[in-house]
């Protein structure tokens, strides 16, 4: 799994900006929500392309054979 890494810039005016990289899909917004809740109003947001690529689920399949003797 690729490493998640949210930064925030605090200016002098007190905005707060955020970036989520490395993540796929709205997992970003999950990640920051309860940040964004506690700061106040979200006045603009900005999807990268990341946010428009589906989110990969990791799967692992697992196949078994037996030899007639049943083994």
């Amino acid at each position: 799994m690729a490493q998640q890494t949210v930064t925030f810039v605090i200016a002098q005016d007190g905005t707060v900006t955020e970036k989520v990289e490395g993540v796929k899909g709205n997992v970003c917004e999950d990640i920051t929500r309860v940040l964004e809740d506690r700061l106040g109003d979200v006045l603009q947001r900005e999807h990268t392309p990341e946010y428009y690529q589906s989110a990969v689920t990791e799967e692992t399949i697992q196949e078994f054979t037996h030899d007639s003797e049943g083994c």
